[in-house]
């Protein structure tokens, strides 16, 4: 330990997307390579000697304290926990929420070059690992409120790598195994399920961590949500989402000293008729265990819906990913104008 090849697929995955802005003390982590960022982790992260390094990515991440606030991170998975590097301008952010982080540790304020909080989750105090709708996103669940954590990959791959990465670690840990289940007759088996409602798919690790999936059931309550919001213009039955994807609606300022711009997460919906921009609530649903009331927004919240027919085209930059995409409607305030002038022209 470590390999050539984990030294170089580290190397490789230690790379800032190239729309986030973070501060001097990541761009720092982001430019170590191989060798030296495994010894980097060895002498300013691991809290065990004989820990290993096994994954690194870099993802923005939610923290269930502070659900409004997301912030980059570098997610460093080892064979003893889960650690997230942060940026620390969430720290100054979010300042009001001194009972989640210690102030008395912060005594490198003064510094001119520090690197910021790192929030560690132990494997041992791993519950519960849900994963988002077409793996955009996953929320991972410890023993606590202060111990959830939403990665917001807003890519199926890194997700789909990551939970391997961690199921691989995870089959590592001595855990004394579960009770033997008892045997259930016929009856308790199927009468008890009386939520009239399907369970999300879920698989126990042998570690006895929960993975949990989501069902179509899922997708159909998305759809009716939709539907909702479309005022009935059309029927649910043909109602199909065709895409959910995570994505960033660009607010540009012009006239500053430089243009600048800036990202605002939303969940970009588009079904055979319109397009939908929704705030998504990725941190609190479903609801753990601990919780006492629901929360204090809904799952989806509408932010914008365009009609397809309106869309008169779309723009495509020349980027590399991410790809910047602008959709260009045409700006008819009555939009069912044509509909009538039909009437007034032709109308008895």
């Amino acid at each position: 330990y470590p390999s050539e090849l984990l030294m170089q697929k580290i190397t490789e995955d230690n790379q800032i997307p190239v729309h986030i802005h973070v501060s001097v003390s990541l761009q720092y982590v982001a430019g170590l390579k191989g060798r030296a960022l495994v010894e980097f982790f060895h002498s300013n992260i691991a809290e065990v000697e004989n820990e290993e390094l096994r994954h690194l990515m870099w993802s923005s991440v939610l923290f269930y304290k502070t659900p409004s606030v997301e912030v980059m991170a570098c997610v460093l998975l080892s064979t003893k926990a889960i650690y997230f590097l942060l940026d620390d301008s969430f720290i100054h952010a979010d300042e009001h929420q001194s009972d989640f982080w210690n102030k008395e540790n912060s005594d490198c304020d003064n510094s001119s070059f520090h690197l910021s909080c790192c929030f560690v989750l132990k494997l041992n105090d791993l519950q519960s690992v849900n994963v988002g709708l077409f793996d955009q996103y996953f929320r991972i669940t410890g023993h606590s409120a202060d111990h959830i954590v939403t990665c917001l990959t807003r890519d199926s791959y890194n997700t789909h790598t990551f939970i391997q990465q961690l199921m691989a670690v995870l089959s590592l840990l001595a855990r004394t195994p579960s009770p033997e289940p008892v045997d259930k007759d016929f009856y308790s088996e199927f009468g008890s399920k009386n939520t009239g409602k399907m369970e999300n798919y879920e698989l126990i690790h042998s570690s006895r961590v929960k993975f949990i999936y989501p069902n179509e059931e899922e997708i159909g309550d998305l759809a009716f949500l939709v539907a909702e919001k479309m005022d009935g213009l059309t029927n649910l039955p043909s109602l199909n989402i065709l895409l959910y994807v995570l994505a960033f609606q660009v607010n540009h300022f012009e006239g500053s000293a430089q243009n600048t711009s800036s990202l605002q997460p939303k969940t970009l919906i588009l079904t055979s008729s319109d397009l939908f921009l929704f705030d998504e609530d990725y941190i609190s649903y479903p609801l753990p265990e601990f919780a006492k009331e629901p929360p204090k927004r809904d799952k989806y919240q509408l932010a914008d819906g365009r009609r397809i027919r309106d869309l008169d085209r779309v723009l495509m930059g020349y980027q590399t990913y991410p790809q910047a995409l602008t959709f260009v409607f045409d700006d008819v305030q009555n939009q069912d104008l044509m509909q009538n002038l039909t009437l007034d022209h032709f109308g008895e």
